[in-house]
C-alpha cells in the first residue's frame, strides 16, 4: 500500500502508477462538456458546435463555441467554459503576435503547437491546475488542418473529430458517414445530424453554433438566420 496516496491528489505530480489525477480529473470535465465537432471538407474546416443552455432566461447569443482566431482559422472547445475562453483568448493573441512580427499568417500546426505547449505548463508546476478544456483548432495554410488538443496538452491531427459529451457516439458516426472532400453543406449536415442524435433537447438555432473556413475566403460564423436553414 502506498503511503498517503491522497498526496498525489493535490498537485500535478505522478503517483507510483505513473499517473496524473489532476489531468485525468480535468479530462473528466471534458467529457461532461457539451459536444463540439470538427471537419475537414472539400477545401475547407467545418465546426459544428451545441450550446448547453441551463438557465431558461439566459440570453443564447452571450454564449459562443465556435470561434474566429485568424482570418484563416476556426476554433470550438468543450470543457470548462471559463477555461475554453481563456485559451481561445491567448489563440487570438498568439496569431495577432505572429502578423505584427512577421508580417504573416501563422500555420494552423504551429498555432496547435502553441496551445498545447501552453496548456502543458499547468501539468508541470505546482500551484496550478490542468485546463478543463479540449480544443478543437482548424483553418487552411497550404491544405486544410484539424487539430485536437486534450487536457494533458497533446494534440493529433484528424480529419474529422468531436469531443465532449457525445465523444463517443460522435465518433462512431463520423467513421461510418464522413467523406473526404465532401461539400461544406454536406460536412455542415454530417455534424448537424450528430448533435441531433446525442442532445437530449429539441435543436436549434438558438443552441447551435456553426462556422466554417473555405479555399482562400475568411473565417464565416453562421447567423442564427441561415443557421435555421441546415437544421
Amino acid at each position: 500500500m502506498y503511503p498517503n496516496v491522497q498526496a498525489y491528489d493535490r498537485g500535478v505530480m505522478f503517483n507510483p502508477d505513473g499517473r496524473l489525477f489532476q489531468v485525468e480529473y480535468a479530462k473528466e470535465a471534458v467529457r461532461k462538456g457539451a459536444t463540439s465537432i470538427g471537419l475537414i471538407a472539400d477545401n475547407s474546416v467545418v465546426f459544428v458546435a451545441h450550446k448547453n443552455i441551463m438557465e431558461p432566461l439566459a440570453v443564447p447569443l452571450t454564449i459562443q463555441k465556435v470561434f474566429r482566431v485568424d482570418s484563416h482559422i476556426g476554433a470550438t472547445y468543450s470543457g470548462m467554459v471559463a477555461d475554453g475562453l481563456h485559451i481561445i483568448d491567448m489563440a487570438r493573441s498568439q496569431a495577432q503576435n505572429h502578423r505584427l512580427i512577421y508580417d504573416d499568417v501563422k500555420s494552423v500546426e504551429a498555432l496547435a503547437k502553441n496551445i498545447s505547449a501552453y496548456m502543458m505548463q499547468a501539468t508541470q508546476y505546482g500551484g496550478l491546475r490542468p485546463y478543463a478544456v479540449s480544443m478543437l483548432v482548424g483553418g487552411i495554410d497550404s491544405e486544410p488542418r484539424l487539430f485536437e488538443i486534450e487536457p494533458g496538452a497533446s494534440f493529433l491531427g484528424y480529419q474529422a473529430d468531436a469531443i465532449g459529451s457525445g465523444k463517443k457516439i460522435a465518433t462512431e458516426i463520423l467513421v461510418k458517414d464522413y467523406k473526404k472532400n465532401m461539400s461544406v453543406d454536406d460536412a455542415i449536415g454530417l455534424g448537424v445530424k450528430i448533435v441531433k442524435k446525442i442532445s437530449e433537447e429539441k435543436v436549434n438555432e438558438d443552441n447551435m453554433d456553426i462556422g466554417y473556413i473555405k479555399g482562400n475566403e475568411e473565417f464565416v460564423m453562421l447567423t442564427p438566420e441561415k443557421l435555421l436553414g441546415y437544421l
